[in-house]
């Protein structure tokens, strides 16, 4: 009996034993991977909000992608930016289906709060887990 009451405490108190932790990536830092390089065609500009982008054509819609990835044994720097890295790639694939050659004003939407950011997304590190949202514009851009 004792043993069950124990193993009911704590897992009532789990979820306040949750680590969420924000972490800023820089987005230039998440280019340079070198999986970036090569899942990153090029052929889909992605621009964050603040960002100078060259004069949009024509908006396509918006989208927002929540991408997370596993983060035991990993940094929460590397574990969110490989999470950023998808959520990325995402935008790019959406961009494509769309007929779109960027993403502009690209924003972090984790649980639908903006964070804005010419040069950093927001990631959430948690103990198994780091998640990144990111909400963009999918926009034909002048060269």
């Amino acid at each position: 009996m004792k043993k069950t009451l124990l193993l009911l405490a704590l897992t009532a108190a789990s979820p306040a034993l949750a680590r969420d932790t924000v972490v800023k990536i820089k987005l230039a830092d998440v280019f340079e991977l070198p999986e970036a390089k090569q899942k990153l065609d090029g052929t889909v500009k992605i621009y964050l909000d603040g960002q100078k982008t060259p004069s949009v054509k024509k908006t396509l819609g918006s989208d927002v992608t929540n991408k997370k990835t596993n983060a035991v044994g990993k940094s929460d720097e590397f574990a969110c930016k490989w999470a950023t890295l998808s959520a990325l790639i995402a935008l790019q694939e959406g961009a494509k289906k769309n007929g779109a050659n960027a993403v502009v004003n690209v924003v972090s939407y984790y649980k639908k709060v903006e964070f804005k950011s010419a040069t950093e997304i927001e990631c959430h590190a948690g103990t198994m887990v780091a998640g990144v949202a990111l909400k963009g514009d999918y926009a034909t851009i002048g060269k």
